[in-house]
């Protein structure tokens, strides 16, 4: 995963996104990343920190098809807490990601 620019908000990172080509919404189309997870990595992760309140915290994550290099988003609030299938494997796409 490459270090990229810091956006604003997180509007703007998934516009951002987009025009670099990440168009499958992840969240809506997350069957695909759930059947075949081994297939997908982390490209770019943005991460945003509620001022005050925990609950606001968000990340944006761009994320890759490894073998028909699709790209698409995935934005999450906090997967600390977070309890949902899709939550572990990303959650373990990042650790895998930083054992490399």
């Amino acid at each position: 995963m490459k270090k990229m620019y810091h956006y604003s908000t997180v509007e703007k990172a998934l516009r951002e996104l987009k025009e670099k080509g990440y168009t499958i919404d992840y969240n809506i189309e997350d069957n695909h990343i759930l059947s075949e997870a081994s297939n997908y990595v982390i490209s770019e992760i943005y991460r945003y920190e509620g001022m005050t309140n925990p609950d606001d915290e968000a990340t944006v994550y761009g994320i890759t098809n490894k073998i028909t290099n699709e790209k698409g988003v995935f934005v999450a609030g906090n997967l600390a807490f977070a309890d949902s299938d899709m939550a572990k494997i990303l959650l373990k796409m990042e650790i895998d990601d930083k054992d490399k």
